[in-house]
C-alpha cells in the first residue's frame, strides 16, 4: 500500500469513556466550533449525545444532517454496515467520530478497522481518545473493568473536570493512568476545553508524536526486571508517583539498525496469535532491511495492520520501536523474540 493511498483513507477516531465523564461535552464542541471540517459522527443512541433537537433532521432516520454540515449515524446495527454506508457518502465529509457508551470496551470498535477489508481500504483509525474524570477516575479504576480497559486503549487521554480535583489529587490520577498506559498523550482540561487539534486527525499510532511528547519513555521500559517489585510500591518519576498496576502491564522494546521482514513477520504473527487475548494495543515502527520507508504498524488483539509509509529521512536513525499495552503479557517471550528478529 502506497502512502498516498493511506492518506487518501478516512480517519476515525474513537471516543470513549466512562459514564459521565464528558465525552458528550467534547462531541458537542467538535459538532458547533467553527473549524471547517465536517465529520460523521456515529454515535451509540440519539439520547446519548444531547445535541438540540433541532439540529436534528427525521430522528426516525439512520443517517442524518446538522446544520453545521456534520452527518450523525446511531449504532442500530453492525458498524461496519455503517462505515460501509457512509462512504458512498465519501466527499460530504472529512473524518469520522465513533463515541461508544459510557460502559463499552472500546475494543470491538477498534477491532472493526482491522477486520473488514472493504472497511480497511477505505478508512483507518486515526485514535482512541478516552475522556476520563478527574474526580472519580480512581474509584472507576477499582471497581470497573471498563474504565480500566478505556484508559489502556487510548491513544489520547483527557483529564476532564480538573476544577473539582486538588492540585495532589490531580498529579495521584494521572500516576495512576500512567501506570496502566505510560505511552498515551494526557491532556488537562475542564469541560473538555482542549484543541480540537490535540483530539482529532493526530495519527496517534505513529511513535514518533509519542517521543516527542515524552522523549525517554521507551528508556524507561528497557531498565532491569529482575529486582522485584513489592503491591503497591511507589516510585518517583519526573516528580510523580509511579504505581505498578496490578493486573496491567506495557512492554516497550527499541531495536537499533534493521529488523529481518523474514524473522518480523513470522514473529508478529505468532505473538498477536499467542498472547492476541491478553493484548489491548499494539503498535510499533519498524526499520526494514533493504526497504527505504517505514513499516508503521498497529493492532487490537489478535487483529493486526500494517503498511510501508514515509521514507527513512537521511538524517534519521533507523531503529525499530514497538509497544504492548495488555495483561498478563509474556514479557519475556515479546522482548527476546522481537531483538532475535534483527538483520
Amino acid at each position: 500500500m502506497t502512502e498516498s493511498h493511506e492518506a487518501e483513507k478516512i480517519p476515525v477516531t474513537v471516543l470513549t469513556g466512562y459514564l459521565g465523564a464528558g465525552k458528550t461535552t467534547l462531541l458537542n464542541r467538535i459538532l458547533s466550533e467553527p473549524h471547517g471540517k465536517r465529520y460523521a459522527v456515529v454515535v451509540n443512541e440519539f439520547g446519548e449525545i444531547g445535541i438540540d433537537n433541532e439540529l436534528v433532521i427525521g430522528a426516525d432516520e439512520e443517517v442524518f444532517e446538522m446544520n453545521n454540515g456534520c452527518i450523525c449515524c446511531t449504532v442500530r446495527g453492525d458498524l461496519i454496515r455503517i462505515i460501509e454506508g457512509l462512504m458512498k457518502r465519501k466527499g460530504r465529509f472529512d473524518a469520522i467520530i465513533v463515541e461508544t457508551t459510557g460502559l463499552a470496551d472500546p475494543a470491538p470498535v477498534a477491532q472493526t478497522f482491522f477486520v473488514d477489508e472493504d472497511v480497511q481500504k477505505a478508512a483507518r483509525l486515526d485514535a482512541v481518545v478516552t475522556v476520563a474524570d478527574a474526580k472519580w477516575l480512581a474509584a472507576r479504576l477499582r471497581d470497573a473493568p471498563e474504565a480500566k480497559n478505556q484508559i489502556a486503549f487510548a491513544d489520547v487521554i483527557i483529564i476532564n473536570k480538573t476544577d473539582l480535583v486538588t492540585p495532589g489529587e490531580l498529579r495521584e490520577v494521572e500516576a495512576r493512568i500512567r501506570a496502566i498506559n505510560p505511552y498515551a498523550a494526557l491532556h488537562r482540561a475542564n469541560k473538555c476545553d482542549v484543541k480540537l487539534a490535540d483530539v482529532l486527525e493526530r495519527r496517534a499510532f505513529d511513535l514518533d508524536r509519542i517521543l516527542d511528547i515524552e522523549p525517554d519513555f521507551l528508556v524507561a521500559e528497557d531498565h532491569d526486571h529482575d529486582h522485584d517489585h513489592e503491591h503497591g510500591e511507589n516510585h518517583h518519576h519526573h516528580g510523580l508517583k509511579h504505581y505498578h498496576d496490578e493486573d496491567m502491564q506495557s512492554v516497550a522494546i527499541r531495536l537499533e539498525g534493521d529488523v529481518d521482514p523474514a524473522k518480523f513477520m513470522p514473529w508478529i504473527n505468532r505473538v498477536t496469535q499467542e498472547q492476541g487475548p491478553n493484548i489491548l494495543r499494539c503498535k510499533g515502527i519498524v526499520a526494514m532491511k533493504d526497504d527505504p520507508k517505514r513499516f508503521v504498524f498497529q493492532g487490537v488483539h489478535m487483529m493486526l495492520d500494517g503498511d510501508s509509509q514515509r521514507e527513512w529521512k537521511p538524517d534519521e536513525k533507523r531503529e525499530s520501536k514497538v509497544v504492548f499495552i495488555g495483561r498478563n503479557l509474556e514479557e519475556d517471550d515479546i522482548r527476546k523474540g522481537f531483538l532475535s528478529c534483527a538483520a
